[in-house]
């Protein structure tokens, strides 16, 4: 981390904290905005994060690279690349100017997310600005520093509300040796009931997709675990392989939501459910992802009935893109959950100065 004395941008950004804490003027923490859409709607002087940026150390002998919140996502992977290895957790960029603390701040993983984990299964050490400009460090820099993990692993998803991140050391994983994706035609009861069984056996499972009734499967490790699993799947199952360019901008549109699923003009739901749960039966467009514990699904029917359908099966439903957002875009919190959430923001940000009602309205 940057004396905080010695660097212009860092300075800077303390500078305006402070001035806006002394105004009591709310700020809205910016990067690319590449995810403006998520969440409710901004509100605050924009506080642009871009000028604080690059890669502050990566040593890919110990699978660990630190990096400013400014940092293009692109140049982050592009260096990673590089030496072979990556960003298990797939993070969404949403458009070419998608920041590296964006990413940690949405906290939104892509299709690997089933079988490497969550953006904060990642998340090694972060550091945060508090509202009266002090820098907060949180974490280490070496996966087997565990002090303060949990207080870095809560800036992930966390729309900025507990204030600015600045830094963030990041676990990273090498390329998979090998890759190959399948296909085959499967209605979604059929679907659920096939993921969840292949969830409980040694296949080298990395992605999973189903949507108008086929199922895309994306295998990855060991090209010999790779290739018996194909194998498998083509003759058990019937399936087709997709070759490597059709695989490849596959996974891609699923991660960006380019895939046509993604388009029309009906509300986007993300419904995050637990993966044994059958299909919930509502009306619109559906589809699956991490092995079935992801539901998106593409419809006008009321919150209210999307939300209860959830909650009967122990799920949690936000309207994603687009909708009416009357009824709030995150699934209402447990009352023992929103008093924790109010006692978080309380000690991190109790005047409310960063990202206000970007979650939830008190918050």
């Amino acid at each position: 981390m940057t004396d905080p004395a010695s660097d212009p941008a860092l300075a800077g950004l303390r500078d305006r904290v402070r001035a806006a804490a002394a105004a009591r003027r709310p700020l809205c923490i910016r990067g690319g905005g590449t995810k403006d859409f998520y969440g409710e709607a901004l509100a605050g002087d924009p506080l642009d994060m871009r000028g604080y940026q690059g890669i502050v150390s990566y040593e890919p002998t110990e699978l660990v690279v630190s990096v400013r919140c400014g940092t293009p996502l692109a140049e982050v992977e592009a260096a990673l690349a590089e030496r072979g290895q990556m960003l298990a957790f797939e993070p969404p960029a949403f458009g070419p100017s998608a920041t590296i603390g964006g990413v940690v701040a949405a906290g939104l993983a892509g299709p690997r997310r089933a079988s490497a984990g969550a953006v904060r299964d990642f998340v090694l050490g972060a550091t945060l600005l508090d509202a009266s400009g002090n820098v907060l460090r949180f974490g280490g820099q070496v996966m087997k520093n565990v002090a303060g993990y949990d207080v870095s692993r809560l800036a992930c998803g966390s729309l900025g509300i507990l204030g600015p991140i600045l830094e963030v050391s990041l676990k990273v994983l090498p390329v998979p040796a090998s890759e190959c994706s399948v296909r085959m035609p499967m209605d979604e009861g059929a679907a659920l009931q096939a993921l969840n069984h292949w969830g409980g056996q040694p296949l080298p499972l990395s992605a999973s997709a189903w949507r108008d009734g086929v199922l895309t499967l994306r295998l990855s490790g060991a090209p010999a675990a790779v290739d018996a699993a194909a194998v498998r799947f083509v003759r058990e199952r019937g399936a087709a392989r997709l070759d490597e360019p059709q695989a490849r901008a596959f996974w891609a549109g699923i991660r960006e939501q380019t895939d046509g699923f993604f388009g029309g003009p009906l509300p986007l739901w993300r419904l995050s459910v637990p993966s044994v749960a059958p299909a919930l039966g509502l009306d619109g467009a559906s589809m699956l992802e991490w092995g079935g514990a992801l539901r998106w699904l593409r419809s006008d029917a009321p919150a209210g009935e999307i939300r209860a359908a959830a909650a009967r099966v122990g799920a949690s439903a936000t309207l994603f893109r687009g909708g009416d957002r009357a009824a709030g875009v995150f699934h209402p919190l447990p009352p023992a959950n929103a008093a924790l959430h109010r006692r978080l923001k309380d000690v991190f940000d109790p005047a409310r100065l960063f990202n206000p009602g970007r979650m939830y309205p008190d918050l």
